[in-house]
C-alpha cells in the first residue's frame, strides 16, 4: 500500500513564497502597508514639529521648505499631524478588526459546528445586523457610546463582527464533514480539539484575507467617524478630523484637505491590494 505524505510546513512555506514572488502587486501593497506602519511606530521621532502645538504666526501657510505640506488653520504643521494621525487610523483598523475577529469567529464556529438552536439564534442575530449598512451601524453605536477613538474602535469592531460570523460559519460547514474531521471524531477527539486543530486551522486563510480587507474598511469608517466628530477628538490628530477641519477652508487652503485625503486613499488601496493578493496566494483556486 502506498502512503501519500502530506506536505511539510517548510514545503508549504516555499510554495507560498514562490507564489508571492510571482505577484508584484501584492509585494507592492504589502510594502506600502509596511511603510505606513513604520511611519506610525516612528512618529514621535520623525515628525518635524509638535502635532498639536499651534503657531499663530504661520496660520494656513502654503507648502514650503519649512512646512513641506503647509500648515492648518491654527498654524500646526500638516506633515507632523499626518504622521501622528497614522497612529490613530492604523490602530483603529487593526484594533477594530481584532475586536470583530474575537467576537465573530468563535460565534461562527459554534453556529456551524453544533448547528440546531445555536445556529438558528446566532444566524438570525447576524442577519439582522447585516441588514443594517456597516457604516450606519458604526455611526449609531459610536453616537451611543460617546465620541472618542476608543469608542469608535469598539463601534467599528462590533459592526464588522457579523461578517466574520458568516465567514467562520460557512467555512465550518464546509470542513466539518471532511474525511479527516470524521476520522478525528472516530478516534475520540473532543469537540474543542476538532474545532481548534482541524476546522479553525483550515478556515484561517480566508479569515486572514477577510481581516486584511476589513482593516481597509475600518480605516475608512474611523475617518468617517472622526470627520463627524465621533472618533479622535481635537487637538489629537487623525486623518478624518483633519478633513473635518479642512472642509471649512477648502478654497483658501486646499492643501489642508489634499494630504489626509491622499493618505486615506493610498492606505486603503494598499490594504485592498494586499488582501486580494493574499487570497490568490493562499487559495490558488480563486485565481
Amino acid at each position: 500500500m502506498t502512503v501519500l505524505a502530506l506536505p511539510t510546513p517548510p514545503a508549504r512555506t516555499s510554495r507560498l513564497w514562490k507564489r508571492l514572488r510571482r505577484s508584484p502587486t501584492t509585494i507592492m501593497g504589502g510594502s506600502v502597508v509596511l511603510v505606513f506602519v513604520a511611519v506610525a511606530l516612528l512618529a514621535p521621532w520623525i515628525a518635524p514639529y509638535d502635532p498639536i502645538a499651534p503657531t499663530w504666526t504661520a496660520i494656513r501657510q502654503a507648502p514650503s521648505a519649512a512646512h513641506w505640506l503647509g500648515t492648518d488653520d491654527v498654524g500646526r504643521d500638516i506633515l507632523s499631524r499626518l504622521i501622528h494621525g497614522a497612529q490613530a487610523s492604523l490602530a483603529a483598523g487593526v484594533v477594530s478588526v481584532g475586536i470583530a475577529v474575537t467576537i465573530g469567529v468563535p460565534l461562527g464556529l459554534v453556529a456551524g459546528y453544533f448547528g440546531r438552536w445555536s445556529d438558528a439564534i446566532i444566524s438570525r442575530v447576524t442577519e439582522a445586523l447585516l441588514a443594517c449598512p456597516f457604516l450606519i451601524l458604526a455611526i449609531a453605536l459610536a453616537a451611543f457610546l460617546g465620541p472618542s477613538l476608543t469608542n469608535a474602535m469598539i463601534a467599528i469592531g462590533l459592526s464588522a463582527s457579523p461578517i466574520f460570523v458568516r465567514l467562520a460559519r460557512a467555512q465550518t460547514l464546509a470542513v466539518k464533514t471532511a474525511d479527516y474531521v470524521e476520522g478525528a471524531r472516530a478516534v475520540g477527539a473532543g469537540h474543542l480539539r476538532i474545532i481548534l486543530r482541524y476546522i479553525l486551522l483550515n478556515a484561517f486563510p480566508p479569515l486572514l484575507v477577510q481581516a486584511t480587507l476589513t482593516i481597509a474598511a475600518a480605516i475608512i469608517a474611523e475617518a468617517s467617524l472622526s470627520f463627524l466628530g465621533l472618533g479622535q477628538q481635537p487637538p489629537a490628530p487623525s486623518w478624518g478630523s483633519m478633513l473635518n477641519t479642512a472642509k471649512n477652508f477648502i478654497t483658501q487652503a486646499p492643501w489642508m484637505a489634499v494630504s489626509p485625503g491622499l493618505a486615506i486613499f493610498v492606505t486603503v488601496l494598499a490594504f485592498n491590494i494586499l488582501g486580494d493578493g493574499l487570497r490568490d496566494i493562499l487559495d490558488p483556486k480563486s485565481r
